[in-house]
């Protein structure tokens, strides 16, 4: 179900990127450097990094961010505009621009605990809009897709409009939430074609390594487990060698065939830890 363009971007290149979230300790953030270095080898696109909305970890992932972009690479910061005002968004874009970020991620996110203040902004377009205003060209706007539909949608149409809406309001790519069906990647795909939407849009990858966690995440964001993967994680109870083997394949065999039909390339959600992603772009051929 890929169309043409998509094929294009596959031949054309390969874009990949790796996601990180800002670490609470020293120690975190020394072991996030070593890991960063590891992925950098594989010559990604960019690293993103997190962000809390209402300034719950933006001062975390501002020196996270700086510290990524003065090791000399690209990084591009998640910006979340709920509970933000626009001067408050103008000082940090323009902080960004001061210290040669070019990249962003542009999202809604959730509204905090106890928080009332929706901000300036009320949707992620809201935001998309405002950066293309206050910045000009300057940054690459990433925005997020979801191609099981978003949790908080109303209906699978009005997620895709949405969605549409972002891309015209100035995004120049999107990326996707995690997902374990590349059907429905490909199927979200044609029908943002059919929108209109002609920029890259990526799959998110989630490596798997921890069950509980995998499965808590999941059912937070809409990620459908497909009941066999399910099965087989759950029976493999403290066997955490045989489940990462398991996560490995599923997530190559995943990789591979969106790539074979089309995807212009592949953002790993690395949960700050380098061997699975390492070890899936090494089983399809795009690691040494």
């Amino acid at each position: 179900m890929n169309t043409s363009s998509e094929r294009a971007a596959g031949d054309a290149g390969f874009a990949l990127s790796f996601e990180f979230f800002p670490p609470n300790t020293a120690e975190g953030a020394n072991k996030l450097r070593v890991v960063r270095e590891r992925l950098a080898a594989l010559g990604p696109q960019f690293f993103s990094v997190t962000y809390g909305a209402g300034g719950v970890t933006r001062d975390k992932t501002l020196a996270t961010v700086l510290d990524i972009a003065q090791a000399g690479h690209a990084v591009a910061p998640h910006l979340s505009c709920i509970g933000a005002s626009r001067e408050s968004m103008h000082e940090l874009l323009a902080l960004y621009r001061s210290h040669g970020i070019r990249r962003v991620v542009a999202l809604r996110g959730d509204l905090p605990s106890g928080m009332v203040d929706m901000g300036d902004f009320r949707y992620a377009s809201d935001l998309i809009e405002f950066i293309r205003a206050d910045s000009g060209d300057w940054f690459h706007i990433e925005a997020a897709a979801y191609p099981e539909v978003h949790p908080q949608a109303r209906s699978p149409r009005h997620d895709l409009e949405a969605f549409a809406l972002k891309m015209r309001a100035g995004a120049d790519s999107a990326i996707t939430q995690y997902f374990f069906n590349a059907d429905a990647y490909f199927r979200f795909c044609d029908d943002a074609r059919r929108l209109g939407v002609q920029a890259p849009i990526v799959p998110g990858i989630m490596p798997i390594g921890n069950y509980t966690q995998l499965a808590r995440f999941s059912d937070a964001c809409g990620a459908e487990i497909p009941r066999w993967i399910r099965q087989r994680l759950a029976a493999f109870g403290d066997d955490t060698a045989s489940l990462r083997a398991f996560g490995i394949e599923v997530i190559s065999e995943l990789c591979r065939r969106l790539l074979e039909q089309g995807a212009p390339g592949l953002h790993f959600y690395t949960l700050n830890q380098a061997d699975a992603s390492i070890a899936i772009l090494r089983a399809i051929g795009r690691a040494p």
